[in-house]
């Protein structure tokens, strides 16, 4: 039967959103901390840019925890080396990186408690 309907069409992730209980400190930390860009709809912000995905912060939703908000994770060039520039920015370290198959892994904290992923390849 599902063979019959035609497809979704969907093509990629376009806006992620996570809680925050400060919206003020989250745009601080998500602009100042991590150097996003602004997205913007019309004259209002929306978020913040990831390549081409929209990072949205809504403070209307309950409170911020790791679980059960979604998982996002970033692809980064270099998983050690982008641990040691977080930790230069005084960011929470949640989960040290490790190396997850042929990934590097970890994860840090933003400033609501949010838990964000953050992999690269493991390169010989």
């Amino acid at each position: 039967m599902l063979d019959s309907l035609p497809p979704l069409g969907l093509q990629r992730v376009k806006v992620i959103a996570l809680a925050v209980s400060d919206l003020n400190r989250a745009n601080q930390f998500y602009g100042q901390q991590l150097g996003l860009s602004p997205a913007f709809e019309g004259e209002e912000p929306v978020g913040w840019w990831l390549e081409s995905v929209i990072l949205m912060l809504k403070p209307d939703w309950a409170v911020p925890t790791d679980a059960p908000n979604p998982r996002m994770t970033l692809a980064v060039d270099h998983a050690p080396a982008t641990q040691g520039a977080l930790r230069a920015r005084s960011i929470v370290i949640a989960d040290e990186v490790q190396p997850y198959g042929a990934f590097y892994v970890g994860s840090f904290l933003d400033s609501e408690g949010n838990k964000l992923w953050f992999c690269s390849p493991v390169t010989v």
